[in-house]
C-alpha cells in the first residue's frame, strides 16, 4: 500500500525536469518486440510503474530486457519470443498490455490476452483494436476473461476508427507495418506521442505516411530492425508541474526538449498564469489570484482529458465559478467527492461539473481513484492548509516518476510512504 502525505502552504520554486512520455514509451516497448534480431535501445524512459509492468510482460513472452534506472535507458532483445500469452496477473494491472498483441501475432502467429487492466474510466472498451485485427485477416475469439487472436499472416486493408484513440492507432499501425500490402487508417489519432511512435517505427524500417493528418497509410514490409530512440517529454507531467506552480503561487522552469503544452497553456494563461519560453526551457509563474475557467475535453489537439482532473483542483482555488464538460471518459469525475472532503465546492451533473471557487482547502484523508485524480489530489494538498493523506498512491506511481523527490526539490513538503495495510 502506497500513500502520499502532503503538507500545504509552500510556493514551488526552481527547475523541474520533465520525464519521458508514458503514452509514447509503452507502445515503443511493444514496437521493440517486432524486431526479430538485434537490441533496441530506448532513452529518456520514465521510471514509472507502468514501465515496470511492461518490462514484466515483455519478459513473460520471452524478451530479454535490461532497465538502467540511473541512465533512464531500456535495452530490449526480442530475438527469442517464446510465449503468446500475456498473463492475467500482469496484464490486469496494466492496460497497455494490448500494445503487445501486434508483435505476438507477427512473431508467433497468435496472442492470448488474459486480462486487460489500467485505470477504471468507464466505458473504455477495446473492440476497435480487435475489429481492426479482423479486417487485417486475424481470427479473434473473445471469451469472458481471455481474448485469443490468431493469424498466419496479416493483409493490408482500409480501417476506420470510431474514435481517434491513440492506443488503437498505434496498435493498428504496428499490425499493418508487417502486413502484406497497403493499409489505410482513417480517423487516426493526432497526438504527438503517436508521431513519436511512428518516428521510431520508421527508423525500424516501416513505411508510414500521413502521421498527424488523421489519415495514415502503411505499406507493409518484410521485417523491422532494432534501433535506438529517445522518448519525447511527457506533456501530462509538464502540465501537472505547470499547475503546481499555478496552485501554489510559485515559479518553475520546466526542462524537457521542445515542450509544447498546447491548449492547456492557453487555458492556464486565461487563469492568470504567465509563461515565457527561454530556448528549450519553459518558464511558468503565477503571482496574482487565479481566474475561473471553462473547459471542454476533447481528443488532441483539444484539452486533454488526462489533465482535466488536475485542472479541477486548480479551479477550486480560482476566484469565481468554473465549468468543466468531460466528453471523453465517463468515469473522470470520481475526483469531485474527494476534493469536496477537502472543502472544495464541486457539483457534478452527468458529464458536466461546476466548480465554485474560491474555497479554502483543508487537509484531509482522501483516495486516488485513478492516476489523474491521484495527481490532482497531490496538487490540492500542496495548496491546502494542514496535512493531506492520499491513499491508493500506487496509481500515481503508474504515471509520474519519483514524484515526491522531484517536488521536494522544488520546496514541497511531500513524502511517499509504504504501509503494510
Amino acid at each position: 500500500m502506497v500513500r502520499y502525505r502532503v503538507r500545504g502552504g509552500n510556493a514551488l520554486r526552481g527547475t523541474a525536469f520533465i520525464q519521458g512520455a508514458k503514452n509514447a514509451v509503452l507502445p515503443m516497448i511493444g514496437a521493440a518486440l517486432l524486431a526479430a534480431k538485434g537490441r533496441t535501445v530506448l532513452r529518456n524512459v520514465p521510471i514509472i510503474e507502468d514501465v515496470r509492468r511492461a518490462i514484466e510482460l515483455a519478459e513473460a513472452v520471452g524478451a530479454y530486457v535490461e532497465l538502467h534506472e540511473s541512465e533512464r535507458t531500456l535495452v530490449i532483445d526480442a530475438s527469442r519470443l517464446s510465449s503468446p500469452v500475456l498473463p492475467a496477473e500482469i496484464a490486469r494491472r496494466f492496460r497497455g498490455s494490448v500494445l503487445f498483441t501486434p508483435a505476438l501475432l507477427h512473431r508467433l502467429g497468435e496472442a492470448v490476452v488474459e486480462g486487460v487492466g489500467g485505470c477504471n474510466l468507464g466505458s473504455r472498451n477495446l473492440d476497435f483494436h480487435y475489429l481492426g485485427y479482423k479486417r487485417l485477416g486475424a481470427i479473434v475469439d473473445e471469451g469472458e476473461t481471455v481474448i485469443h487472436v490468431k493469424a498466419s499472416g496479416l493483409t493490408g486493408a482500409t480501417l476506420y476508427l470510431d474514435t481517434p484513440s491513440h492506443t488503437g492507432t498505434e496498435n493498428l499501425i504496428m499490425a499493418a507495418s508487417l502486413a502484406k500490402g497497403t493499409t489505410v487508417i482513417e480517423n487516426a489519432a493526432l497526438e504527438p506521442e503517436v508521431l513519436d511512435v511512428i518516428d521510431m517505427l520508421t527508423k525500424m524500417g516501416a513505411r508510414i505516411s500521413g502521421g498527424g493528418t488523421g489519415f495514415i497509410t502503411v505499406e507493409g514490409v518484410d521485417e523491422l530492425h532494432a534501433v535506438e530512440h529517445t522518448v519525447m517529454p511527457d506533456r501530462l507531467d509538464a502540465g501537472v508541474f505547470a499547475m503546481a506552480a499555478a496552485i501554489t503561487g510559485g515559479e518553475l522552469s520546466l526542462v524537457g526538449t521542445g515542450l509544447d503544452l498546447g491548449v492547456v497553456r492557453y487555458k492556464l494563461e486565461q487563469m492568470g498564469v504567465e509563461f515565457a519560453r527561454q530556448g528549450a526551457v519553459l518558464h511558468v509563474r503565477c503571482e496574482g489570484p487565479l481566474r475561473p475557467i471553462n473547459i471542454i475535453t476533447d481528443t488532441y489537439p483539444g484539452f486533454a482529458t488526462d489533465l482535466q482532473s488536475p485542472m479541477m483542483a486548480v479551479a477550486a482555488l480560482a476566484d469565481g465559478t468554473s465549468y468543466i464538460h468531460e466528453r471523453i471518459f465517463d468515469g473522470r469525475f470520481a475526483l469531485a467527492g474527494e476534493l469536496n472532503k477537502m472543502g472544495a465546492g464541486v457539483e457534478v451533473d452527468g458529464s458536466r461539473a461546476i466548480v465554485r471557487g474560491r474555497t479554502p482547502l483543508t487537509g484531509a484523508e482522501v483516495t486516488a481513484h485513478d492516476l489523474r485524480s491521484g495527481i490532482a489530489l497531490v496538487l490540492a494538498g500542496l495548496a491546502a492548509e494542514g496535512e493531506t493523506v492520499i491513499g491508493s498512491g500506487y496509481l500515481i506511481d503508474r504515471g509520474h516518476a519519483h514524484l515526491a523527490a522531484r517536488m521536494r526539490a522544488l520546496g514541497a513538503d511531500i513524502t511517499r510512504e509504504i504501509s503494510a495495510h
